[in-house]
Parts: C-alpha cells; structure tokens; sequence
C-alpha cells in the first residue's frame, strides 16, 4: 500500500469525523500539512469516490459481505397452507463415546 493512498485514507477519516465536507483540496491540505508527498491524482480519487457516501456507513459495513438479510417466503393463498403436513424431523441416536475408565489408564496412576 502507498504512504499516499494512506495519507488520502486519513485525511479522509479526519474530515468525516470532524463533519466537515471531503473533498480534493482539503484532503490535499491535510496531507501537506503532514509534510506527505502524494501524487496529485490520490485527494481527487478519494473525494470523487467518497463524494456519493458516508464514510460511517462504510466502516460500519467492513466484512458484512454487503449482502441483504433473506426476505421470508409470502404464506401461499387458500388453504393450501393447512393441508400441507409439517416436517417431521428425525433425530440421529449419537454414538456413546468411551469414558477414560475403559482405557485402562487415569491421571493419577
């Protein structure tokens, strides 16, 4: 990652948290005012980029996938609901497993 990218980054969290507008020139002024060399293309990125969203809403969707949450199926129309049976779920008899005493052995021996 480029110290220039980061230094947009930054200056970019400084102006959200402060509610000041992001944009180019004051990205440009933040990172010159911490004495970074930038590439003059790096603050009109991030203000074009940033200009349409909310940096909040960004760093509190980090990992979400970005993804809706599933809507639930509509119940069909008539009775059709009523006379379809309900799952019956089958339940697996889970295998015992051996306890220490039957290994010959203890922690204590």
């Amino acid at each position: 990652m480029a110290s220039g990218e980061l230094a947009c980054r930054y200056a970019a969290l400084i102006l959200s948290d402060d509610g000041i507008a992001i944009t180019a020139e004051k990205i440009a002024t933040i990172v010159k005012a911490a004495n970074i060399k930038v590439e003059s293309y790096w603050p009109a990125l991030f203000a074009k980029l940033l200009e349409k969203r909310n940096v909040e809403d960004l760093i509190l969707s980090v990992g979400s996938g970005g993804g809706a949450a599933p809507v639930a199926a509509a119940a069909p129309a008539g009775g059709a609901a009523a006379a379809a049976a309900p799952a019956v779920e089958e339940k697996k008899e889970e295998a015992k497993e051996e306890s220490d005493d039957d290994m010959g052995f203890s922690l204590f021996d």
